[in-house]
């Protein structure tokens, strides 16, 4: 199992100040020192955080492979087939929301993301589709033409300790079931330490892209430090 590290939120306290500091760009460099597999930025349509040249910089001056998560939006689009990173997440977005609330509607927008999905794999990308964690919705990935998906891990993670188990076993359903249709099984989505237990029983996991409780730990333990202690907790897995 790999770990994409998120560090859209070491952008929020640059931008909380309007300043040049601190850099992403400068926080993947120190991932990729911890050991971290992937960076994983969300560039969104508000540029609350992760700005168009962070991305550029992101693809074009650390070493390891770009995960950039967008909204099927035509001029974000445009910014990722010039970027080309490694891998494009597709997820929904909504102005209001704090973070993603929940998986992409595949179903419900199925023909414009078909049209995505097309051209951003003739441009060599890797696309995936965030998605909660439903058997007919791995099917409608699979019919699109996307590769990856990236199960939306929040509601679990987010559950009372007395309601993990019936999520976690659709997470573990959804996963086997994706995996069986021939799709790479990605996860993230509030995982911290204290939950990556549960999230570690679900099968056939290649990423765990983890990002807001990496950064709130690095603040008492350092960014390296963070990025070690869940490459760590992550070495049990048995896929």
């Amino acid at each position: 199992m790999k770990l994409g590290v998120n560090i859209d939120h070491v952008a929020t306290l640059r931008q909380a100040r309007g300043t040049v500091y601190p850099d992403p760009l400068d926080a993947a460099i120190i991932c990729a020192r911890a050991g971290a597999h992937g960076i994983t930025a969300h560039l969104r349509e508000d540029r609350r955080h992760i700005q168009d040249d962070d991305i550029y910089r992101l693809k074009e001056l650390q070493p390891l492979p770009l995960n950039l998560e967008m909204a099927n939006v035509e001029s974000i689009v445009e910014i990722a087939l010039s970027v080309k990173p490694a891998e494009v997440c597709i997820v929904p977005e909504k102005r209001q929301e704090l973070t993603t609330e929940g998986g992409l509607d595949v179903l419900g927008h199925f023909e414009a993301l078909k049209d995505t999905v097309e051209c951003l794999s003739d441009a060599g990308i890797e696309v995936s589709m965030f998605v909660d964690a439903d058997i007919e919705t791995m099917v409608a990935c699979k019919d699109l033409g996307a590769p990856t998906v990236e199960l939306h891990t929040g509601s679990y993670c987010d559950a009372e300790p007395n309601e993990r188990a019936i999520l976690l076993e659709q997470l573990i359903k959804t996963a086997d079931h994706a995996h069986e249709l021939g799709l790479k099984v990605n996860a993230g989505h509030g995982i911290n330490m204290e939950n990556l237990g549960g999230i570690l029983c679900i099968p056939n996991i290649d990423t765990l892209n983890i990002g807001h409780s990496i950064i709130c730990r690095s603040v008492f333990e350092g960014l390296e430090g963070a990025v070690a202690e869940m490459l760590e907790g992550m070495q049990d897995y048995e896929g």
